[in-house]
């Protein structure tokens, strides 16, 4: 059961997974499980509500997501980044939450301590993100103050805007954690190595 503070958890997977060469939210793990229903699992224990944003023709159940994680669909996916995190924003922004978590599906190893440690510390006013060895990770944490700029973003620079513009802010938060900074953009990133 979450004991996380009303933090939602949005996880973007609209991408096309161009560099994989595949769509890599099928691929699997060492273990076997999927890369994105992995990152799901992850923030689902964590976070009481998990949304993920997928393009409109995605078939959740092929991709390993359960009935009970919520959907957001982006017809303009393919337009870049920015488009996903507006429209999962748009889905999120009627519920009760000071804080949304900004994930991204192919990051399947943050340790579940990192993330309730980064949604303890997120509020409606803080920016939130994790660093690794000084370097900036994911997820990052917007405070719902930041929700409509965020609502307003296009392109594919997803929310570098809105964090640039908002420098003073930020927390940044040093954890012992390099799965904040691991993702999967080739099949041998599937290691996890």
């Amino acid at each position: 059961m979450p004991t996380s503070p009303p933090v939602i958890a949005l996880i973007l997977a609209a991408g096309r997974s161009r560099r994989f060469g595949s769509d890599k939210r099928r691929a699997s793990l060492p273990d076997g499980a999927r890369l994105l229903a992995a990152t799901v699992a992850v923030a689902q224990r964590c976070f009481a509500e998990v949304y993920v944003v997928l393009r409109p023709e995605d078939d959740p159940q092929a991709l390993g997501l359960g009935a009970e994680v919520r959907l957001v669909r982006c017809a303009a996916a393919d337009l870049g980044m920015g488009h996903s995190l507006a429209a999962g924003v748009r889905a999120v922004a009627e519920q009760r939450s000071r804080a949304v978590a900004v994930l991204l599906g192919d990051m399947p190893w943050i340790a579940e301590s990192s993330l309730q440690h980064l949604a303890y510390a997120a509020d409606s006013e803080r920016i939130v993100f994790p660093l690794y060895a000084g370097e900036r990770g994911h997820p990052v944490l917007f405070g719902r103050r930041y929700w409509r700029e965020l609502e307003a973003l296009t392109g594919d620079h997803g929310a570098k805007a809105v964090l640039d513009a908002h420098e003073e802010a930020w927390l940044g938060i040093e954890l012992d954690d390099p799965g904040v900074l691991r993702d999967v953009d080739t099949p041998e990133a599937l290691s996890g190595g």
